[in-house]
């Protein structure tokens, strides 16, 4: 059988990581090109806001409407990947062809629809390859997402580029990661259960204490995550006098967080889910504390700061989803990890917009300081929960349990 074959594992993971780069690099191609795009419109600091919130509000839509109607089990991982990675980068062109911030909002908000049928089937491609060191495999599929939201930084800082042709190119390496996806990665030997939205099981779910820690730390998690993410490349414009500089420091604060998701991963496995996501979130809150006062401090320091943040920031991500598949029923997953997924989802929205409110007032120090109680709460949770390192889809494998795609 292929999936005995440990080389076949290693196989399936390369390439979907890989897909899952290219695939997730529209989430923050506006936000890579922001200082042009202030150049040729006149955005407000509200409306650069919203180019990535209704990213969020598009991928909260997706993925409800995806649980509703068990998308992801009626249409193969593999393909479903491929409709949403054409489907993202048809919505990203729609910002160069449009040429306007309204047009642009319809378009971020269908991209963020569309990915959400490219993230979420590809954790659950890889979980039908690994029933053992499966926290390592989500950590290295989280990482690749942290990769791809890096992605337009990088190809920003080339330098010279118009940001429509950056945009292009995106949408070009969005449609490469699906094609990757469906004709490169093949189904594993595990099976795994539908994750169908059960409304009748909710007020079960909310009552487990179990369920609220482990969402208590997610929500500590994504009150920081994608603030972070969103802003960090408008924190380096005003450290380089380069825009390439500014973006290539930018690509190398996020794309740092795939490291961290993948020593998280392993981390996690060896050791606990809740350990590794209470040290990752007490570093990334650290983070949050003094990554914006250092903005005079000389390049390296600042550069450092924002790797060390990037690292951390997203460490603790697959194992939240992660804790709540051994915590709650079996048979009531997929509607505990839809709560959870809304609720964070939504919760980000009220950071993006919030970072540059207090940074016009403020100054960058405060606006990142804002950031930092979310994973300090979050770590405390984790703390309280305390799974230990056996957990209980280690002692009972069966059934096989789907694992959430979400942060």
């Amino acid at each position: 059988m292929i999936g005995s074959s440990p080389e076949a594992h290693r196989r399936e993971l390369t390439l979907l990581a890989f897909a899952l780069v290219l695939a997730m690099s529209p989430w923050f191609s506006t936000a890579a090109v922001l200082g042009q795009l202030r150049e040729d419109w006149p955005l407000s600091s509200g409306q650069a806001s919203w180019l990535t919130i209704v990213v969020q509000i598009g991928f909260v839509v997706g993925a409800v409407f995806s649980s509703l109607t068990n998308l992801a089990d009626r249409i193969a991982p593999r393909r479903l990947i491929l409709f949403g990675a054409v489907g993202a980068s048809v919505a990203n062109l729609f910002v160069v062809i449009g040429s306007s911030f309204e047009v642009a909002i319809v378009a971020r908000l269908l991209t963020g629809a569309a990915l959400a049928a490219v993230y979420p089937p590809a954790l659950k491609a890889i979980s039908s390859w690994y029933r053992e060191g499966r926290g390592f495999a989500l950590g290295v599929i989280v990482g690749a997402l942290t990769l791809g939201s890096a992605l337009p930084h990088l190809v920003n800082s080339i330098g010279g580029l118009p940001w429509q042709v950056t945009l292009v190119i995106v949408s070009l390496l969005t449609l490469g990661g699906g094609l990757i996806a469906d004709k490169l990665c093949s189904d594993g030997p595990y099976g795994v259960a539908p994750a169908l939205f059960d409304r009748s099981q909710i007020r079960e779910i909310v009552t487990n204490r179990e369920f609220r820690l482990a969402s208590a730390g997610y929500f500590g998690h994504m009150w920081e995550l994608y603030a972070m993410w969103a802003w960090i490349a408008a924190f380096y414009g005003d450290v380089f006098q380069s825009s390439r500089q500014a973006s290539f420091a930018a690509f190398l604060a996020i794309g740092a967080g795939s490291a961290g998701s993948v020593w998280a991963g392993l981390t996690s496995d060896r050791v606990s889910r809740s350990d590794a996501a209470a040290l990752a979130m007490r570093y990334s809150s650290l983070g949050a504390v003094f990554a914006g006062f250092l903005i005079d401090a000389p390049w390296p320091i600042v550069l450092g700061m924002g790797m060390f943040w990037g690292f951390w920031v997203v460490a603790d991500s697959a194992q939240f989803s992660t804790i709540v598949t051994e915590v709650v029923d079996a048979r009531y997953v997929g509607t505990a990890l839809t709560i959870q997924l809304a609720a964070g989802f939504v919760l980000t929205v009220l950071t993006i917009f919030l970072v540059p409110v207090i940074r016009d007032s403020y100054g960058w120090g405060w606006a990142f300081f804002v950031l930092a109680p979310g994973p300090a709460l979050g770590a405390y949770a984790m703390r309280a929960l305390r799974l230990g390192p056996k957990h209980p889809i280690e002692a009972e494998p069966e059934p096989e349990i789907w694992v959430s795609p979400f942060f």
